[in-house]
């Protein structure tokens, strides 16, 4: 396993993260302590999970992936052999986000993310949070597939600054090491960093967003701040919902998999990604790969990536998923991937 940096922190990371949003869901307490020994064993040091998992949210579901690392982290001498980050959900704008969770009251401000945070530690049983991340923003954006940003005049939001200053406030307490955002837009990541320079307050140091072969967006803009400002890249989706494994190929929709079961995920089933899906398949055929590790190779292969969140329904995929990290792709595997991203750029935004 290799480790990088988190964002500007003394603290180094796996280059895979174990993904935990189908605990309590698909995978039951059992299975979940099964992967965490799992990746463990493989060198795998940070759990991502939030208080809105598992996915899809439900109100009787809510909070039981946090519990079931939790009941793991409480064995005798567990805590320190992992590093944990939880997030806390922002207010529900769009149709698919809960509406549920701490009854509605959560927007990013003091009483939210107060709440937010100790009732995360209660189900986590741990008195700290290694990295704190903002789930999605106290705002309206063009996130989870919608393409178009509509800004919304006086629209009712909690400025950054105030947000910033409730972290503080949990990092000086001592319940959180460090802090992040999630699903995060250029212009809101500039407006956290430019508040902790001016005000003093902690800086972020990772950003957690979609990116994989059918959504590269990170790319475009975002990129840049890892370079220069030490946020790196949690990639969560790595495999795009598990599409990029080929399984879904020409209709197929096998019993198991989280696209037949759950109708919430449509940006992952358009004819774009069928046929950009298709062709990196086939090249993971052709140099005799396994479609899905050649897809986290990639990922794991990009220099601005702090870490890559992969999620598993069985410890075989999870196994599979780990030895990603031993694959590195050749010159003529990434000019080939250069070739059909240029044919079919990011087909699944």
């Amino acid at each position: 396993m290799k480790y990088r940096p988190l964002g500007n922190t003394s603290i180094n990371v796996s280059e895979i993260t174990l993904g935990t949003m189908t605990w309590g869901q698909q995978n039951s307490e059992a299975d979940a302590h099964a992967q965490i020994n799992l990746a463990i064993e493989h060198g795998v040091n940070l759990i991502d999970t939030a208080e809105m998992y598992p996915v899809p949210p439900k109100p009787e579901t809510q909070g039981l992936t946090e519990r079931y690392l939790g009941s793991w982290l409480k064995q005798a001498g567990n805590r320190e052999k992992v590093l944990v980050a939880t997030k806390a959900a922002g207010p529900a704008r769009l149709p698919h986000q809960p509406r549920h969770v701490r009854d509605g009251i959560n927007h990013l401000d003091r009483k939210g993310l107060t709440e937010a945070l100790n009732l995360s530690l209660q189900r986590l049983q741990t008195d700290y949070i290694d990295l704190y991340q903002l789930h999605w923003p106290d705002r309206t954006v063009n996130i989870f597939g919608n393409l178009n940003y509509a800004h919304i005049e006086k629209e009712e939001t909690v400025p950054i600054e105030e947000t910033l200053e409730v972290l503080a406030d949990f990092v000086k307490a001592g319940k959180v090491r460090h802090i992040g955002v999630s699903n995060e837009t250029p212009w809101g990541l500039a407006q956290f960093l430019r508040a902790s320079e001016k005000l003093k307050l902690p800086k972020i140091v990772s950003i957690q967003n979609p990116y994989n072969l059918l959504n590269r967006t990170f790319e475009i803009a975002l990129s840049e701040f890892a370079y220069r400002d030490q946020v790196g890249l949690l990639a969560y989706s790595p495999l795009a919902f598990g599409v990029l494994s080929g399984k879904y190929l020409n209709g197929a929709r096998p019993a198991d998999g989280r696209i037949t079961l759950f109708d919430r995920f449509v940006r992952y089933n358009n004819p774009q990604v069928e046929r950009a899906t298709q062709e990196y398949v086939a090249l993971a055929k052709q140099h005799g790969i396994d479609p899905a590790q050649l897809a986290l190779a990639f990922v794991n292969s990009r220099s601005f990536l702090t870490s890559s969140i992969i999620g598993a329904t069985t410890l075989a995929q999870l196994q599979s998923n780990l030895d990603s990290t031993k694959l590195v792709l050749s010159e003529e595997i990434l000019k080939a991937i250069e070739a059909i991203h240029t044919r079919q750029p990011n087909p699944a935004p």
